[in-house]
Formats: structure tokens, sequence, C-alpha cells
């Protein structure tokens, strides 16, 4: 007799990850350098963390024995995230109110099990990350797909929520959002705070790319509301992906509910992680060096992509990824993004990642590597759709 396998683990791949995997296999196999894959299929820096974070750990693994931290997170941390706040957006949040995680997955999964119950609904655009809705398919809540486009810049809006059917229990935003780069201006987001607050909604802020923008500054639902939960990360800003370390701002009402799923789930986050990190927020300068070179690699591309046939892209406001348009040509991104790999060596995610309606014709290029990598990328595109 075979033994049962729970249907919760019978979610979506994370596509993106999975072209990774299929990237890493290229380069293993490469003879040569100019066999290897060029990597634009994940999101994360190209660069270590800075060097601050990277002395404190070195220091934290000299002194500190590394136990156990509290489950919502060491206070010096929580502390310093507070004053980020008040530095950054001119809003106070009490430390009480922060929980660290173990990265912003983490984060997403004690947010949607304190929030919502089986069964209840949850609003998010498409495109949007695809973890959202593998999350929560996974524990039982039901997406609803807003479809939004062009119009609204990829973002939700208060029309597009109240043409949805049903109740909702929730909203998903994020600003710059994955895959599109869009963001939202603050009077937007302050819209969608007050429709959530007329409608009994609640509203998750996903705010893990804010600090790499390229005009006016990210907005924080915190500005607008303290019912949302607002979800940070180090990994993309802070340049610390496999640190595995994020943090969230939790409504009073939820605090309680958080640390129990915190302390049950994960115990702490990574204890060396955190102590490090408290040196990321003395780091701006070699961070925004960061952005500035993502800025130079999302003009390289918007200018060179077009040349391969990829002319049509949503607005890049923030993040470090360019959503791109290709119904002309082809109907299946999936394909497409395997044959790029396999005949120009470059490494994209599809759409279908993103979007399981409208993704077929859409492709995610992330060009957070290095500016070298980004020119080498649109010369072997254009070689290959000559």
């Amino acid at each position: 007799m075979a033994l049962k396998v729970s249907r919760r683990g019978r979610i979506s791949p994370f596509i993106a990850m999975e072209v990774f995997r299929a990237a890493n296999a290229r380069d293993a196999a490469a003879r040569s350098v100019a066999d290897r894959a060029i990597h634009l299929e994940v999101g994360q820096p190209g660069t270590a963390a800075p060097r601050l974070v990277r002395e404190a750990a070195k220091a934290a693994l000299d002194a500190d024995r590394l136990g156990y931290t509290e489950a919502l997170g060491v206070p010096a941390l929580r502390e310093r995230i507070a004053r980020h706040y008040r530095d950054i957006y001119g809003v106070d949040v009490p430390e009480e109110r922060i929980v660290v995680t173990t990265g912003s997955s983490g984060a997403f999964l004690l947010s949607f099990l304190a929030a919502f119950d089986a069964g209840d609904r949850v609003a998010l655009a498409d495109p949007g990350y695809p973890a959202y809705r593998n999350i929560l398919a996974a524990i039982g809540v039901e997406t609803v797909g807003v479809a939004a486009s062009m119009a609204t810049r990829f973002q939700p809006a208060p029309p597009l929520l109240d043409a949805a059917d049903g109740s909702l229990a929730g909203l998903i935003v994020a600003s710059p959002a994955n895959p599109t780069g869009s963001m939202l201006a603050p009077d937007e987001l302050k819209a969608l705070a007050a429709w959530c607050r007329r409608k009994g909604v609640r509203l998750v802020s996903d705010e893990i790319y804010h600090g790499i923008v390229y005009g006016a500054p990210a907005a924080t639902a915190l500005s607008f509301t303290d019912e949302a939960i607002v979800i940070n990360s180090f990994s993309k800003y802070f340049s610390m992906t496999g640190w595995r370390l994020g943090w969230m701002v939790v409504p009073p009402d939820l605090v309680r509910s958080v640390e129990v799923l915190a302390q049950n789930l994960f115990i702490s986050p990574p204890t060396l992680a955190q102590r490090a990190a408290i040196a990321a927020f003395d780091a701006r300068a070699e961070l925004d060096s960061n952005v500035a070179r993502y800025r130079a690699n999302r003009d390289l591309l918007l200018e060179r992509l077009p040349k391969a046939g990829f002319t049509q892209f949503a607005p890049p406001d923030g993040a470090f990824y360019l959503y791109a348009d290709i119904a002309h040509l082809t109907n299946d991104s999936e394909d497409f993004c395997r044959r790029m790999l396999a005949e120009a060596g470059v490494a994209a995610t599809p759409g279908t990642d993103f979007d399981p309606g409208r993704g077929h014709a859409y492709v995610r290029f992330s060009f957070a590597g290095t500016t070298e990598e980004m020119a080498e990328a649109a010369r072997r595109l254009a070689a290959w759709r000559r």
C-alpha cells in the first residue's frame, strides 16, 4: 500500500530556481568561460555583503557563542531597524512590532499564517512574485489574481479590486515589484491602504526592493496605516541573499501570534547574520554604489535589447528586473527561455512564473550582475535573434 503524500507539496515550482539549476548544469559542463551561462534568471545582487557586515561577522565568530536568540530577533538589531524607519521614512515604529525573520520567505510564511485561515481569499497582482501564490496554496488559502496591465503600471488599484468576485481577507502589494520593477506612487499606496481599511482587508506590503529605485524614493505602507504587515529583507539592497535574513513590521494585534509561530517554526533567525546585519545600515555609501551599477545595467539593456527584438517593457522604476513583452516573438515563454539558454547561453525566467494566465507572452531579465555580463548577454541575444 502506498503511503500518504500530503497535497500541500503539490504546488507549482519556483520556475526561476528551476532555470537557475539548468544554468548551473550548463556551467558545470562548460569547457571554457565562453560556454558558461550569463545568469539573468535569479534576482540576487552580484556583489558580496558590504565590508562592514563581513567585518562584523568575523568579530562575532570570534567573540559570540552564536546560540539561539529570542524568536523575534536580537534586540539591538530590532532597535536599529526601528531607527532605520525614523531616518529614512520619518515613521516612528516601536521596536516591539519589529520581527527579524529567516529571510523575507520566513516573513511571508509567518504573516500568512498569522493573518489568514484556510479557505480565506487573498488578492495579488498578476504578474507578481510566485512564492506568494505558492505559499498561500500550501496553507490552504485561495489566491485571487488581479490582472494588472500597463494602464495601472502593472500594479493593483481600487477599481480592479472592486471588480474581483467574492470577499477578500487580504491584499498583497509590492513596490518596487517583482517581476516588473514598477512602483506605487505615495498617493496610490495611500489609496490602497484606505481601500483595505474600508473593506476590512489585511494589507501585506512587500518592500524588499526599497533602496533600489531610479527616481523618487519608495513609500512605505507604514506612512498610511498601522494595520498593514510590512515585509523587508537584507537580501536585495543590502546584498546579503545567502545570509537568509529579513524582517517584518507587525500590527499590534498580530505580534503575539507571530511570536509563537516563529518560536515553533524557526526557534530564531540565524544568529551570525543578525549580529552582522546591524552594521549593514552604516554601509549606505557602498550599497548606493551598487544601485548606481544597477541603473547603468538597466540603461544598457534598455538601449541594446531592442536590437534582439525585445522592445516593450514594464516600467522599470526600481528593483533590478526588466519584464519584456515577447508576444511578437513567441506564445510559449517557457520553450523560448529553454532555447535561449541552450542556444544563446543566456538564462532568463519565463513569465509563466509570475502570471499563470498571461505569462506565456513575457520574460523577465535580472540585471543585478556586472555591467560586463549585461553587455555580453545583450551581444549574445542580438546574435541569437539575428
